[in-house]
């Protein structure tokens, strides 16, 4: 067990997260400004872009870059910065960071070595997707990207189905249009609101049926970055959900999941393991090698 006291006085060997305006650089905070310089280093995911930020408001603190492609390398660097009692500031290029964007490993490893980290609160695009739609925020999934796989994101969105809160998605507009019609396809004409270019100067929210959605995507010249929000299932669909195969026998069970959501024979199995709450193993026999 460790425990953090956040505000002990203690500055140094400090990892704070700071977020970042998601596209209107008014919504920065004192506090965020207020970090970005006094911190020993900012570990930026895109450098160019925060080089604009710290431009805008004359912050001087030095600029490294931490993203997916040397978070481990780099990791290791700062981490030898905070032993040498320096403290860092990390930032995505827009949002929370970690939050869909790096982050989450250094935090994980600054907490294993019991150097702090402060979290800011500070602007979040799902969040502020969430409170527009009108739908229900007493309960939510953040999933972020779904897979771009088209078998992956149908196992997830098979899966994601039986959620009961609202359900919060991250797309571009490169793929938004097939994966309203999977959203469609797979979870039925649930409302949906979409909402794009939060906080900037386009922004807009549209709110509909699935139906509606499709229709609208297919109509619209689409740009920028969405958010998702998607109505969760009734406790009444979900059980009837569990019990859509009750009229199947198990090597039919398996062979829907094949066949209908593409999945394969190993996926498909362990599926089927999960609705029954039977061994893999067992389905498996039955499938393979009894039938």
């Amino acid at each position: 067990m460790k425990i953090q006291k956040s505000f002990s006085g203690q500055e140094l060997n400090t990892v704070y997260v700071v977020p970042t305006p998601i596209g209107n650089l008014e919504d920065i905070t004192f506090r965020a400004l207020k970090t970005l310089m006094k911190v020993s280093v900012i570990a930026a995911e895109d450098t160019r872009n925060t080089k604009k930020l710290l431009n805008h408001f004359d912050i001087t603190t030095q600029l490294i870059s931490y993203h997916e492609h040397n978070k481990e390398t780099r990791g290791e660097q700062l981490l030898e910065r905070l032993e040498n009692g320096e403290s860092i500031a990390i930032v995505s290029d827009a949002g929370m960071p970690g939050i869909s964007d790096p982050g989450y490993e250094l935090v994980q490893a600054a907490i294993e070595a019991d150097y702090p980290v402060v979290v800011l609160p500070g602007a979040n695009a799902a969040l502020c997707a969430l409170v527009g739609s009108g739908l229900p925020a007493d309960e939510f999934l953040f999933y972020g990207f779904l897979p771009r796989k088209k078998r992956d994101k149908e196992a997830e969105l098979e899966r994601l189905k039986l959620v009961s809160g609202t359900l919060l998605l991250y797309e571009s507009p490169y793929r938004i249009k097939d994966t309203l019609k999977m959203l469609h396809s797979h979870l039925g004409d649930r409302q949906i609101s979409v909402a794009r270019e939060l906080t900037k100067k386009f922004e807009e929210y549209i709110r509909g049926n699935a139906a509606e959605l499709i229709d609208w995507a297919e109509k619209t010249e689409l740009k920028g970055e969405f958010c998702l929000v998607v109505e969760g299932t009734s406790s009444e669909s979900v059980q009837k959900d569990k019990l859509w195969w009750s009229s199947l026998s198990v090597v039919e069970h398996v062979s829907h999941y094949i066949n209908e959501a593409d999945l394969s024979s190993k996926d498909a199995i362990k599926r089927t393991a999960s609705d029954r709450n039977m061994p893999k193993r067992e389905v498996y026999q039955t499938y393979h090698v009894d039938q």
